[in-house]
């Protein structure tokens, strides 16, 4: 066997063990090693993170009512987004607690963290699918819906709201898989719930076979079904299978300590997705009240081929998490450093690519989605301004992940209150309406904000008080 052939061999088969999900200790051996192995499940499990809304408006799509159908799909996923957040947020505090206990060898503890942060986030979903159930219609009302949509709609978000307990789960236990270094695990149970999805939606939206045709409420049943059999998955390998976290009966009796410790976490988390979030809706107002509708239309393409293209970032920044919760607890702050830097190298050589993608091949991406010349000039000139700032975002997202990992949620949340409301916000204004500049303002002010965040969590990853912080 040659050189090249063995080395082709030995990538081979690190990314099947990467897909095995075969027990690692991430904080001895190669680094190198130990970030390819979390990071190419993490990749493929964020690349299902956003099918259920796809699958459900592909299909729903078809329906004689479309135009309603896809609106109530569209309106209550913007809602259900905030829901979205709690399981982010608690996910983020879960990682955190459960790698520090793992890297510390205590592997009972990490365990009891997991059983902790379940019980408590159930709750908090019980909440939540109460008041989302009850005020559907009022929420969709509250959103700008029509009043056939309202009518329509209103059991399609009833079921979709009462299956919370199931989105903020599915979050949460992956956080905990993610934690203890169980990537793979994490991966298997979104593709599971996914897969699920695409096969009962159409099944249940136009009655094939034995199964009643509900229509649009059939989009959610399906929804709903995918989610709860991904969270029974994960409690089966929780709480029967022999894995690094095992979960007996008695660790969900409360352990306020273990709580308020996951709250004070995952509360900041939680607004940092606010945050990112808001923040997109008001560049989203920005560019429809100074374009026009194909400026809207252009520049949501580009957003959605931005998302897709920073996913594999997004699981190399969730590696990092990991690394530097399990080295810190190891007591190897060195280690969990090496980490992160290694990881942000990769980063942005791989952000560095997808930026030359953009500027010199967005006209024929954004071509893909649509043939309308004006959607198509504010696309591509979306995704090569956006794009600029690509290796930014790539040092960016290593750099706040690896700060949340250390449980320093709050440095990051003071960071993107500043730079996406202190500066893309009121920049974007300036630009788009001050000095007329349109969409074109608010597509400079992504990559400004992005460079400034960057630099700025940089410079406090390299302070280093995060290797202090204890969970």
């Amino acid at each position: 066997m040659t050189i090249h052939q063995s080395k082709i061999s030995k990538i081979f088969n690190l990314i099947v063990q990467s897909l095995k999900g075969e027990a690692h200790d991430y904080t001895q051996g190669n680094v190198k090693i130990a970030i390819v192995l979390l990071a190419i499940p993490m990749i493929l499990e964020l690349s299902l993170e956003s099918v259920f809304a796809v699958v459900d408006i592909y299909f729903v799509g078809h329906l004689p009512n479309a135009d309603v159908a896809v609106a109530t799909v569209g309106l209550t996923e913007a809602v259900i987004s905030l829901v979205y957040t709690l399981g982010i947020g608690l996910s983020t505090g879960a990682t955190a607690i459960v790698a520090r206990r793992v890297g510390e060898k205590d592997f009972e503890a990490a365990s009891r963290s997991g059983a902790q942060a379940i019980w408590i986030s159930f709750l908090i979903s019980l909440v939540v699918a109460g008041l989302g159930f009850y005020f559907a219609s009022d929420i969709l009302r509250i959103m700008g819906a029509k009043p056939e949509v309202i009518a329509e709609g209103t059991a399609f978000s009833q079921i979709i709201f009462a299956s919370s307990p199931a989105i903020i789960l599915l979050f949460l236990i992956n956080g905990i898989f993610r934690g203890a270094g169980d990537a793979a695990m994490a991966m298997r149970s979104l593709w599971l719930a996914s897969l699920i999805n695409i096969v009962l939606c159409p099944l249940l939206i136009y009655g094939y076979g034995p199964f009643p045709e509900l229509g649009l409420t059939g989009a959610a049943v399906a929804t709903a079904t995918g989610r709860t059999i991904g969270v029974v998955y994960q409690c089966w390998h929780l709480f029967l299978k022999s894995r690094t976290i095992k979960i007996y009966k008695k660790y969900f009796q409360p352990d306020f300590e273990i709580v308020k410790s996951l709250l004070n976490i995952s509360t900041p988390a939680m607004f940092q997705f606010f945050i990112q979030s808001g923040s997109w809706i008001i560049l989203t107002y920005i560019v429809s009240i100074t374009g026009s509708t194909d400026a809207s239309a252009g520049y949501q393409i580009a957003i959605r081929n931005v998302v897709f293209f920073i996913l594999p970032a997004w699981g190399l920044s969730n590696a990092a998490a990991t690394l530097v919760g399990q080295n810190l607890g190891a007591k190897q702050p060195e280690r969990a450093e090496k980490s992160v830097l290694l990881t942000t190298r990769y980063n942005v050589i791989f952000m560095s690519l997808v930026t030359f993608l953009f500027v010199c091949f967005s006209e024929a991406i954004i071509g893909i989605y649509t043939a309308n010349e004006v959607i198509l000039q504010y696309g591509s000139q979306a995704l090569r301004i956006i794009g600029l700032g690509y290796i930014f975002y790539g040092i960016g997202m290593v750099m706040i992940q690896s700060l949340n990992g250390a449980g320093d949620t709050k440095t990051p949340t003071w960071i993107n209150i500043f730079c996406f409301w202190m500066i893309q916000i009121p920049l974007a204004w300036f630009l788009a309406l001050y000095l007329e500049l349109g969409p074109v303002g608010a597509f400079i002010a992504i990559p400004a904000a992005e460079t400034v965040l960057a630099v700025l969590a940089f410079y406090f990853f390299k302070k280093g008080k995060w290797k202090v912080v204890e969970v």
